[in-house]
């Protein structure tokens, strides 16, 4: 279960969003379904999910100047889940960084 979620997505955005809503943002494993996450969450944190709403983020290219010219490259896609927990419930992300 502990290879499914990457890490959390810390922005101000989502922390907007914990606040108002409860609902916090994680990058998980590109495979993991609905169903696994809900799962790794509960048992990781010790908190009941209510749902989860997954998002694939496409790949980007980037350019960067530089001295020496261009440097091209790309940003991977990946995976970002969405969890919503219950009113009242409280989820400690920053216990585990």
């Amino acid at each position: 279960m502990k290879n499914i979620i990457i890490k959390p997505h810390i922005t101000e955005k989502t922390e907007a969003m914990s606040e108002a809503l409860n609902r916090h943002t994680f990058i998980v494993h590109k495979k993991a379904n609905k169903i696994e996450i809900k799962k790794a969450i509960e048992e990781m944190y010790g908190v009941p999910v209510e749902k989860v709403n997954t998002i694939i983020m496409p790949a980007k290219a980037k350019n960067r100047m530089t001295r020496s010219g261009v440097i091209k490259g790309r940003v991977n896609s990946y995976k970002k889940a969405v969890v919503t927990i219950p009113e009242g419930e409280d989820l400690d992300i920053y216990g585990d960084l």
